[in-house]
């Protein structure tokens, strides 16, 4: 069975939220979803005094040699500054001995983000994200107008081609929205159905 790797940072839960989507969508294009997050590297000061929550319910990843036991790799973290945060990063950052053995070529990636606002950096967020697996030679999969909900300006969504997005607001206190879960789940299949095709 072609086997998905959501791998997730959050601060405050929008992203944690949007990886479980994601690994919906998965589930429901045959394929099996592994949810994991990226180490906390923030002080624990900051931790403290930013309120970030912790990230329970999912397992932390081992390290940079698990990526390769996966056909595919759904990538996602907020925005800090209009690029992926530190913590997602440093985590890519160890990744170079994977690049030196082509250890990612051929196999799929995606990126999904959230952000504070909706002009507040999701789309180059999503390209921090998605270069990264380009240098790993995967096989990228956007978030395509075949999802319904990309389109129309009846309510303030996230969602971009690049990837599935969430809109936070500045104090954290929007969730994501059905439109947003359903743009993750979406991508989340559409990943799925490509490693598949791919050859898993």
């Amino acid at each position: 069975m072609t086997k998905i790797l959501v791998l997730y940072y959050s601060s405050y839960g929008h992203t944690a939220q949007m990886a479980e989507a994601v690994a919906e969508g998965i589930r429901e294009g045959g394929a099996e979803a592994v949810i994991r997050h990226v180490p906390e590297t923030a002080p624990e000061e900051v931790v403290k005094s930013a309120g970030f929550q912790k990230m329970e319910g999912h397992t932390c990843i081992g390290g940079p040699d698990e990526l390769a036991d996966y056909d595919g790799i759904v990538v996602g973290s907020p925005t800090r500054y209009g690029r992926m945060t530190s913590q997602m990063a440093a985590f890519w950052d160890q990744t170079g001995g994977l690049w030196q053995k082509g250890a990612l070529i051929g196999k799929v990636g995606a990126a999904f983000t959230s952000t504070a606002s909706q002009h507040g950096g999701q789309e180059t967020t999503l390209w921090s994200i998605l270069n990264n697996l380009l240098h790993m030679g995967m096989t990228v999969v956007g978030l395509d107008y075949g999802y319904d909900g990309l389109v129309g300006v009846d309510e303030v969504k996230g969602g971009t081609p690049y990837g599935a997005s969430t809109i936070a607001d500045g104090d954290g206190s929007r969730q994501p929205s059905e439109v947003e879960l359903g743009g993750a789940r979406y991508l989340g299949k559409r990943v799925a159905q490509t490693a598949a095709k791919l050859g898993g």
